[in-house]
């Protein structure tokens, strides 16, 4: 008998230190958890809402067509470049991107990549109909991707870092939580309405256990993605030269030097269409060294969206008589590891079905992050000795609540809105439309310092569920590629984009009713024992 109530409470004590763990990991970084998750949500669809925010643009049809008319324009525009590169079409994204680099003057080094990539006046997008096109400056679903794991305005490696840090201890907080709650799936199917904190309980185990595998997974390729900047001892024992080490990963054709006899290029269509039967699936990217010269090569890599490994198989052609002239060596197990991984994780090989399942999990680990943060400040506040006057501590914690969790959509909601009406014109356009997310959102945030929780909640959510509910409106009126004509020609994807934005507004002001409706019941203060002190709304809300 005493063996056995040791043995309980040895397992009551790890349960109680891991609960410990697991709220203490879930809360000091909670706030940048949820600003990943939510945008790295969105991410899963970074290809349309590329084009979606570019509403001049229509679906691209015939993509080799495209690509004969940015051969030809680059012929036009740079036919004595180093390099041309060009990302290849398809009915998600709105044109081919073409970028090229000049020939490097006397006493420069030119890179074989990458050289005046982030310039305007090099590049061009040409649409449909093989031209170029001139469409508004966005970011468009790119901000959110490069956003999840670089933020903004802060330096790319310290947000790197922070990111990474706060992925380890979502981890953590993941397998602490299963250890915590031994009766976690059967309290899944467990769903307490208006009882405080067993209802945000309820809620935060239903969304953690309803994608458990989701995220575990997608945390823990996460980690993966930044293991040379979080983990780099392996490289540095292994590579004394980075240079090295990245031509193993990255197997490139050997570079060629222009010779100076003019010859003209072979069409780009038929090279991709031999690529492609070659590689076993659709180009993805061509990069086109010495252009018009007799030294001409054309590498094709496959697109990721055809491969769970994102280590992308290329194969380069002389660009004159279009031959094969080399082939990218199969990759070893580590590098296709460390490429399924990544692939797993950013999940560009989903077709349509299972790029929801990704969303809708996403949606899931949002959920779970956002009622964890709360449900801290509902436990809390039930052992407040005072609840009319928390401690400092816990103004922060729940200030904090209000301005990320109810602010940072808003922002988002901010920047369609100004992807939409900022002039086309505006120089930095896209720039601004991510400026205006911050500016709105910081404009939340002073509001939840200014205002009681319980009040600015529902403003937040109402202004968040209105702004998205109008934005359809705005499209099928202000916009040329809008839903109804889209849809009229078998284009669906304004209207998914659309019908979702609806969803999400009917969620936004379905919140911001309840807790604006809610009616706490009456506490009585521990220690004065005198005053009636109600409870937070928006912590009663469930």
């Amino acid at each position: 008998m005493v063996d056995r109530n040791n043995g309980a409470a040895m397992s009551k004590g790890i349960r109680q230190s891991q609960s410990t763990l697991h709220t203490w990991s879930g809360l000091l970084l909670g706030w940048i958890l949820f600003l990943v998750f939510l945008t790295g949500t969105v991410a899963f669809w970074r290809e349309g809402l590329n084009r979606y925010m570019r509403p001049e643009l229509a679906r691209i049809e015939e993509p080799m067509r495209v690509l004969g008319g940015a051969q030809r324009f680059l012929v036009r525009k740079a036919p004595d470049a180093k390099n041309w590169f060009i990302a290849m079409p398809n009915a998600q994204v709105p044109g081919a991107q073409v970028t090229w680099q000049p020939q490097p003057k006397k006493g420069e080094r030119g890179g074989r990549r990458g050289g005046g990539r982030g310039r305007r006046d090099n590049q061009a997008l040409i649409g449909a109909d093989g031209t170029p096109i001139t469409a508004r400056d966005t970011r468009g679903g790119d901000f959110f991707y490069r956003f999840h794991f670089d933020l903004y305005y802060l330096p790319v490696i310290s947000s790197r870092w922070l990111v990474g840090f706060a992925s380890v201890m979502m981890l953590v907080a993941i397998l602490t939580g299963i250890v915590t709650h031994k009766k976690i799936f059967r309290d899944f199917f467990t769903l307490r309405r208006n009882k405080g904190q067993r209802s945000w309980l309820d809620g935060h185990n239903a969304t953690a256990v309803l994608a458990l595998p989701f995220h575990l997974m997608i945390t823990y390729t996460g980690i993966v993605t930044l293991m040379a900047l979080l983990m780099p001892w392996a490289t540095v024992a292994n590579y004394a030269d980075e240079t090295k080490m990245f031509a193993d990963l990255f197997p490139q054709a050997p570079v060629v030097e222009r010779t100076g006899r003019p010859a003209p290029l072979m069409p780009l269509s038929t090279i991709a269409r031999d690529a492609e039967r070659r590689l076993g699936g659709p180009v993805g990217t061509i990069e086109v060294s010495q252009p018009g010269d007799a030294a001409a090569r054309v590498t094709l890599y496959r697109t990721p969206t055809s491969l769970l490994n994102t280590r992308a198989p290329a194969i380069t052609y002389d660009g004159i008589t279009g031959v094969p002239v080399w082939h990218s060596p199969g990759p070893g197990g580590a590098a296709v590891t460390a490429g399924v991984m990544v692939g797993l994780h950013a999940g560009r090989f989903a077709d349509l079905l299972l790029r929801w399942i990704y969303f809708l999990c996403g949606v899931a680990g949002t959920l779970m992050v956002a009622s964890g943060l709360v449900l801290w400040t509902v436990k809390r506040r039930e052992k407040l000795a005072d609840p009319a006057c928390p401690p400092f501590g816990f103004k922060v914690v729940e200030r904090l609540n209000v301005a990320v969790l109810g602010g940072f959509p808003l922002g988002i909601a901010g920047l369609f809105w100004a992807n939409r009406l900022l002039p086309v014109t505006l120089p930095g356009r896209s720039r601004w439309e991510v400026h205006i997310l911050f500016i709105i959102w910081g404009g939340a945030a002073i509001l939840s310092l200014l205002r009681r929780p319980a009040a600015v909640w529902p403003i937040l959510f109402g202004a968040t569920g209105i702004s998205l509910a109008a934005l359809p409106v705005y499209n099928l009126f202000g916009t040329q590629w809008n839903w109804a004509r889209s849809t009229g020609a078998g284009d669906l994807l304004p209207l998914g984009v659309d019908f979702t934005m609806i969803v999400f507004a009917v969620a936004f002001l379905w919140l911001a009713r309840r807790v604006a409706r809610h009616r706490p019941a009456v506490r009585i203060s521990r220690r004065a024992r005198t005053a009636a002190i109600p409870m937070s709304e928006m912590e009663a809300v469930a």
